[in-house]
């Protein structure tokens, strides 16, 4: 093996070619994970960089070669498990093809959603998954990641003039029959006064499950009052504290669609504080079919939609917009299916 440089001066390629008798090309191709090299020549370079200390400059190289081998993935609300398990999707993806996630979450902000994307794209990500913040608007994020980068949004819609960003790719739920199908199941049960709980108007995923609701209350002739329709940040604390304004005025529902899993398992928790025992007392539905919706007390009907399966669709989908850019822009919508459980119990008589 050659020398090691001499200490301040920093190493080169040139060194870590000399040190292990391979050409600057060959230690350029391990560098990058080009299946080129043959595994002992790859063992022997890598063995040399360690030797050396040699940090690769993934930046600098990706302006010199104007590729990228990163993806930014930005979430909404990483202390969700559906986007934890999303996340791991997009992951396996990306790393069986050689890239790299960039990880970053707004945690429902658009300022932070901004301040993430803005320090994402210093490093020049080939592509972006986002899955918008609440309240979010298009021009912002057009000026946030430039014209130029492919980007997938995931599951929301931004707000304000989208034509500006009708070249993204879309990968949205079927949010509307979801809701749809919860209710119906819940009117089919007996109930007849059912509230929709949690998540923000203003949200299209929510106005889109919230539409669903409503279509199937109507088709059956049943109301819809007001202090039925109960706003909650999508969590599962702040739909703890909101449970209180279900039982407020007039005739307290008797079953509730929930905006998600998480949102359902806070109301399962309001409804213990108040002494009603869910799946009894109380039907109720989530929607993201999260690990835990299957182990709760009592276990909670909801919409599957296979997070991790969705966050590999997504990954594949931004691929292939890396293979070709100029397609025309990609609207998917995945069907969810309802997994009956026992916490959408009939009415308790």
């Amino acid at each position: 093996m050659g020398n090691t440089p001499p200490v301040g001066r920093k190493v080169t390629l040139s060194d870590i070619a000399a040190g292990c008798d391979v050409s600057r090309a060959t230690v350029s191709l391990v560098l990058r994970g080009s299946p080129l090299v043959n595994k002992h020549t790859r063992a022997r370079v890598e063995e040399e960089l360690r030797r050396q200390g040699y940090v690769y400059n993934r930046a600098a190289a990706n302006l010199r070669r104007r590729t990228s081998s990163s993806i930014a993935l930005v979430l909404n609300d990483l202390a969700n498990p559906f986007f934890a398990e999303f996340a791991a999707g997009v992951d396996e993806v990306l790393g069986d093809t050689g890239y790299v996630t960039l990880l970053g979450s707004s945690s429902e902000s658009i300022e932070r959603e901004l301040a993430v994307l803005g320090s994402l794209m210093e490093h020049g990500p080939a592509g972006i998954i986002l899955s918008p913040a609440e309240g979010g608007d298009a021009q912002q994020l057009l000026s946030a990641v430039g014209g130029q980068t492919p980007l997938l949004l995931f599951n929301r819609e931004v707000g304000g003039d989208i034509s500006t960003c009708d070249h993204w790719d879309r990968l949205f739920l079927d949010n509307q029959r979801g809701a749809w199908l919860a209710t119906e199941h819940l009117i089919s049960q007996g109930h007849q006064r059912i509230a929709f709980y949690g998540g923000h108007g203003s949200s299209s995923s929510c106005k889109q499950r919230r539409a669903g609701y409503a279509e199937a209350m109507q088709a059956h002739g049943l109301p819809v009052d007001s202090h039925w329709m109960v706003e909650c940040a999508p969590n599962r604390l702040d739909a703890v504290a909101q449970s209180e304004h279900l039982f407020n005025s007039g005739k307290a529902p008797t079953a509730a669609v929930c905006y998600n899993d998480a949102v359902a398992l806070g109301l399962m928790l309001g409804l213990h504080q108040r002494g009603l025992q869910p799946g009894r007392d109380f039907a109720l539905t989530g929607f993201d079919d999260i690990a835990e919706a299957a182990v709760s007390a009592p276990p909670l009907t909801t919409l599957a939609v296979t997070p991790r399966a969705r966050g590999r669709q997504a990954a594949e989908l931004i691929m292939l917009r890396l293979q070709d850019p100029s397609a025309p822009p990609r609207q998917t919508i995945v069907p969810v299916q309802l997994l009956v459980r026992a916490s959408s119990c009939p009415p308790h008589a």
